[in-house]
């Protein structure tokens, strides 16, 4: 477990992260955390008295990462912008997402969906399944069903399918 403080910061004009809440985790602690490791990787632990676990670390380049604090957490830990965090954190290798019971039967309907979903990287389908649970209406997850087995009919990744709806518009 590595112990360290850090700021909570915000993103002013940066992509998609614009406005994006966040701890920065330094290189030599990311290091300590997960030794060379360049991509996203699940943590746990304490964020001060507060127990945190399969929370994502994003890669910032050059080793830093920084680790997202959406508002929830933010009133959970009674902190906003330019507060301190006492941070408690190791790698979570216990993490896994399971595949939601309406995909699953979706992608069962033939063979090569399911197929083509479990070739995926773990982080990809990972992502699939994130974007299917935070649809926040029964209207928006069956449309994002539809859209999660169309994709596997055609074996995209997460980024070609979200990126085709955009070249769309």
């Amino acid at each position: 477990m590595v112990t360290f403080k850090a700021e909570i910061e915000r993103f002013g004009e940066k992509g998609e992260k614009t406005g994006w809440y966040f701890l920065m985790i330094p290189a030599a602690i990311s290091a300590q955390i997960k030794a060379d490791c360049r991509k996203s990787y699940r943590v746990k632990g304490m964020l001060d008295a507060l127990e945190i676990e399969g929370r994502a670390l994003t890669p910032m380049g050059e080793g830093d990462f920084i680790l997202p604090i959406k508002k929830e957490l933010r009133q959970q830990l009674r902190k906003d912008l330019g507060a301190i965090v006492q941070l408690n954190l190791e790698e979570d290798k216990d993490f896994k997402i399971e595949i939601p019971e309406d995909l699953e039967l979706c992608l069962n309907d033939e063979p090569q969906l399911i197929e083509n979903f479990m070739k995926l990287p773990k982080s990809h389908r990972n992502w699939y399944i994130n974007w299917l649970n935070t649809a926040k209406t029964e209207v928006t997850r069956t449309k994002r069903l539809v859209k999660i087995v169309s994709a596997m009919d055609r074996n995209l990744s997460f980024g070609e399918m979200m990126r085709e709806d955009k070249e769309k518009k």
